[in-house]
């Protein structure tokens, strides 16, 4: 027994950790049948549920490292999943777009992710699910 700390079974990060490692176990099945990471997917449903936005905007929303997003958006933009914009104001700026192709990449996991969730939410309940939400959002805002 550590002199130091709590179990890991009090300890938030890794309790944290293992929800999502839970949750993307069911989920990375179907991005894997894509040929999509974690985080490519997480850029395509930030921009299918926000619309076009800013590189820095998009990282932000996705909790994706500037470095990363690069290589990501390089990515999707070869598989034309997605497509760059210069800015309408700022030509130093780029939008990013959903294409037809990341939409169309969208509607054939999304049946099987909401399938996931609807899943959960009967295991835990709907009320539970919408409180463990709110408290991870302020958590998030700590």
């Amino acid at each position: 027994m550590s002199k130091f700390f709590a179990k890991t079974e009090e300890s938030l990060p890794i309790m944290l950790l293992r929800a999502r490692e839970a949750l993307m176990k069911r989920i990375r099945p179907y991005l894997m049948e894509h040929d999509l990471s974690e985080q490519q997917w997480r850029v395509l449903r930030v921009l299918d549920e926000v619309g076009p936005l800013e590189p820095t905007e998009l990282g932000e929303r996705c909790v994706v490292l500037t470095p990363s997003l690069t290589r990501i958006l390089a990515l999707l933009e070869k598989r034309d999943m997605i497509r760059r914009e210069k800015h309408p104001t700022d030509k130093r700026k780029q939008i990013i777009h959903l294409t037809k192709e990341g939409l169309d990449v969208i509607g054939k996991i999304a049946p099987e992710a909401r399938k996931i969730y609807e899943e959960l939410e009967e295991a835990f309940g709907k009320p539970q699910m919408i409180n463990l939400l709110n408290k991870l959002a302020k958590l998030s805002s700590f």
